[in-house]
């Protein structure tokens, strides 16, 4: 219980470039796994952030692919023995990689949502919370970039409460922002911290009573004392008081503000964070509840990495382990294979820097060299026959026919493709009129990244040609006779998925509705899993 009780997983999610990398450099500062944070974008410092490892991250300055990072945290005011285990998973903001984040969550107890002060709520983060909101993940927001002009934090307030259905509190008030911005008074601590822009230092705390305004007066200025003093009632008013339980049961956002890049507000949103955040909770399998602390071990895995290393060609499974206890050379059986199945160097992360482990415990992330046994959503147990559910493939909005560009290359092509596919990097559908492989992403950046890696990683050259398509759809239904009249009256518009799985290619809005009217028998899913 001890081990499960210190464990915090979570997943840090936004917009793109609203600061989430940066923000995950300055928790593994604090952690002491890095000395140097690196500025992402400044190409004169040949240093990159930490958690965006690939070739491809480091040119574009975007995250592509979600890394897993653990480290122990002590805060100031505790004792060593009492260190928090905390694994990060950073995910991509850019929405071609939403799939991606969209499955991290599946392994998630809670989830940071990282909002930039100056343009408030964007499509990609309200789409995020949704998915929270699907499995009641508990969040807590953090408002970025408090040191550039930005807009009102009460207006801000009010947007997150609308725009994201979720009520809010602060938890922390900025005084001031942009060029004028002093600081942030920590409602939680009751502690005033004074802003000093540096990037690799951490900024000093002032103890003071809230309501001896001379005193205040006299560290930040008369005006911005008296409003301050205005603005805290004003919150204390408006909002309930903080309540935990309303936290963890994914009622209430506690809400900070902060500014990433200045390493400010960043340690008070962790110290309350490892506080308050829910430790590894039960997960929902097919069969039953699985609770974290039954003996026996089970975990699932919910994404795959090719070539983490570029010298080994070496695929690398994520499991996060739900229940029990994760051991070393043990024997575990794979339980959609039957096969039982042992790991002699399970891994644990620091991005793409990664340590030999004995055990792991529940809310942990191991990572187990795959080679090609495993696809995303498996099952490990000691011998239970569990699934878990939820690891869902969306339908796929744009598709490419994918062509061999060089004829000596083919093996290597055929390899490359299936290793990115189970990644689940985009979706492979086989045409079943003339046998034409066709890729089906979610977004345009994602035909470039699969391009860039088998060119640089498999060593095969491919090119795209143009397919005229609106939507992928799975079908099926319990009318065997009306399945084969469809299959067969819309032959050239069939595939199969990966699996194997019948899957209808419409080319329109309308031909798919009219393909709904006319067959009422037959069910038409727009995700894998049903």
């Amino acid at each position: 219980m001890t081990e499960i009780e210190r464990r915090r997983t979570f997943a840090i999610i936004s917009h793109p470039d609203a600061g989430k990398t940066t923000l995950t450099e300055k928790f593994l500062l604090f952690g002491g796994q890095i000395q140097v944070a690196g500025a992402v974008k400044n190409n004169k410092i040949k240093k990159t952030a930490t958690s965006d490892w690939m070739d491809i991250e480091k040119q574009r300055g975007i995250s592509v692919s979600t890394s897993v990072m653990e480290f122990d945290y002590v805060p100031p005011t505790g004792k060593t023995e009492e260190a928090y285990k905390v694994n990060i998973l950073d995910t991509p903001g850019h929405q071609d990689f939403a799939e991606d984040t969209y499955r991290t969550l599946t392994a998630v107890d809670s989830a940071i949502i990282v909002v930039d002060s100056a343009k408030g709520v964007e499509t990609q983060t309200r789409k995020l919370m949704n998915v929270c909101r699907m499995r009641n993940t508990p969040v807590i927001i953090f408002i970025n970039k408090m040191d550039r002009e930005g807009r009102d934090p009460f207006d801000l307030l009010d947007e997150l409460e609308q725009e994201l259905e979720i009520k809010v509190r602060p938890l922390s008030w900025p005084i001031n922002q942009g060029a004028k911005f002093k600081g942030v008074y920590n409602i939680y601590e009751k502690k005033l911290d004074l802003f000093t822009p540096d990037k690799q230092r951490v900024t000093e705390k002032v103890e003071i009573d809230i309501d001896n305004t001379d005193m205040l007066a006299d560290v930040v200025g008369e005006q911005d004392a008296a409003r301050l003093h205005d603005d805290l009632e004003l919150v204390d008013g408006v909002y309930p008081d903080f309540d935990v339980e309303t936290y963890r049961s994914a009622e209430v956002a506690p809400v900070f503000f902060g500014s990433a890049l200045n390493n400010f507000g960043v340690q008070e949103l962790l110290n309350c964070f490892v506080e308050i955040a829910p430790s590894p909770k039960e997960t929902m399998a097919e069969e039953r509840m699985v609770k974290p602390e039954e003996k026996k071990f089970s975990g699932f895995i919910f994404k795959i990495t090719a070539n983490i290393d570029p010298n080994h060609r070496s695929c690398i499974a994520f499991c996060k382990v739900c229940s029990g206890k994760f051991v070393r050379n043990q024997p575990y059986l794979h339980v959609r294979q039957g096969k039982t199945v042992r790991f002699s160097s399970p891994t644990q992360f620091m991005a793409q820097r990664k340590s030999t482990i004995d055990e792991a415990w529940p809310g942990d992330i191991v990572g187990l060299p795959d080679n090609g046994i495993f696809k995303i959503g498996d099952t490990l147990t000691e011998g239970e026959l569990l699934h878990f559910r939820g690891l869902p493939s969306f339908s796929p909005e744009m598709f490419k026919y994918i062509e061999n560009d060089d004829p000596m290359k083919s093996k290597q092509l055929a390899k490359g493709i299936d290793q990115l596919m189970d990644e689940g990097v985009a979706q492979l559908f086989v045409n079943q009129f003339n046998g034409r492989k066709i890729i089906g992403t979610v977004g345009q950046l994602q035909f470039e990244v699969i391009q860039y890696r088998l060119e640089n990683e498999y060593n095969a050259k491919c090119r795209w040609e143009p397919v005229h398509l609106y939507k992928a759809c799975w079908i099926e239904s319990d009318d065997a006779a009306e399945l084969d009249n469809f299959k067969k009256r819309k032959y050239q518009y069939m595939a199969l998925d990966k699996e194997g799985r019948d899957v209808f290619l419409a080319d329109s809005g309308y031909m798919l509705q009219m393909a709904q009217e006319d067959f009422k028998n037959i069910k038409f899913h727009f995700t894998s899993e049903f």
